[in-house]
């Protein structure tokens, strides 16, 4: 699947300012939120709907709703954390899971350290979340973790990915839908977007 990369506006607009250094904690992850519940919105876009008939003040209708999917919101740990509220704006009733996973400095391989997700995990479709997509490594590991539990389908939402990052994520599992903010430039040496936003845990937490 060709991955999607919103062009709009306001998407524009919130990462010029998620993007600038002089952005501190708190508005920080407010833009990063908000973002998120963009994304979500066209990532949900093509979910079922079924008539019902309901009735206004005014007459009986023919409406629509959506039946009974069974959705579920997972980040990575721990930047992913920053996405969820986000998503929740939209869709409040979805399972959280979770999924922990670190880039070992050296070899800059994911490491797995938890991973928790709903008990009926097979029924749901997942929205995986992870503010950035640098080599791939962390999101091609969870997704691998999440099919291994027979989830019905996956999608991967990213703010910021990096072309290499999309690359390797495509070819190894042609199937997920990625959608994204922006699509970066490359990688740097040390394997971190280029322009980007720095580290999205830090930058969210607080910390250094």
């Amino acid at each position: 699947m060709e991955p999607i990369f919103l062009d709009h506006p306001l998407i524009k607009h919130k990462l010029r300012h998620l993007r600038d250094v002089k952005t501190g904690t708190k508005e920080f992850k407010e833009l990063v939120s908000e973002i998120t519940t963009l994304l979500c919105y066209d990532a949900t876009r093509d979910l079922p709907l079924e008539d019902v008939e309901i009735e206004t003040p005014i007459c009986k209708m023919i409406a629509q709703e959506i039946p009974g999917r069974k959705l579920a919101f997972v980040p990575i740990l721990r930047a992913g954390l920053g996405m969820v509220d986000g998503a929740l704006t939209l869709v409040p009733a979805a399972k959280v899971g979770h999924i922990g996973l670190y880039r070992d400095p050296e070899t800059l391989q994911p490491v797995e350290y938890y991973c928790k997700l709903p008990f009926d995990i097979e029924n749901r479709d997942v929205f995986l979340l992870d503010p950035m997509l640098a080599t791939g490594g962390t999101a091609i590991d969870a997704v691998s973790q999440i099919k291994a539990r027979n989830a019905k389908s996956i999608k991967f939402l990213c703010i910021i990915a990096a072309p290499e990052g999309v690359k390797a994520l495509m070819e190894a599992h042609p199937d997920v839908q990625i959608y994204g903010a922006s699509l970066d430039e490359k990688l740097n040496e040390h394997c971190y977007i280029v322009p980007g936003l720095g580290d999205a845990g830090d930058r969210i937490f607080g910390t250094k």
